[in-house]
């Protein structure tokens, strides 16, 4: 069974707990929570994927990219796609005072 290598990482599950809850993005916060349930050993990678609606190779997925290349790589970034309708300026919130 394939868990998250926390020791790799000077991490402990407590820690993959504490940044489900505090990470800033929801997608983040959904893959640190995978990490939390697959390394507690609550759930494997399979049952919470059926859980969240996930498929078995996304969380699994999650798992070796932490695995590889630590937790910074799990935070959600946006790599493209369409760009917003509305951006708020800089220079709009000052106007609104």
């Amino acid at each position: 069974m394939i868990r998250p290598n926390v020791a790799k990482w000077n991490q402990t599950v407590a820690d993959l707990r504490r940044l489900s809850i505090e990470s800033d993005h929801p997608r983040t916060r959904e893959r640190f929570l995978a990490l939390y349930m697959v390394g507690s050993g609550h759930q494997n990678a399979a049952q919470w994927a059926a859980e969240i609606g996930r498929t078995d190779e996304t969380v699994l997925g999650w798992v070796h990219t932490y695995n590889t290349a630590g937790p910074d790589a799990l935070v959600y970034r946006r790599t493209g796609g369409r760009a917003p309708l509305f951006r708020r300026s800089k220079s709009r919130k000052s106007l609104r005072r």
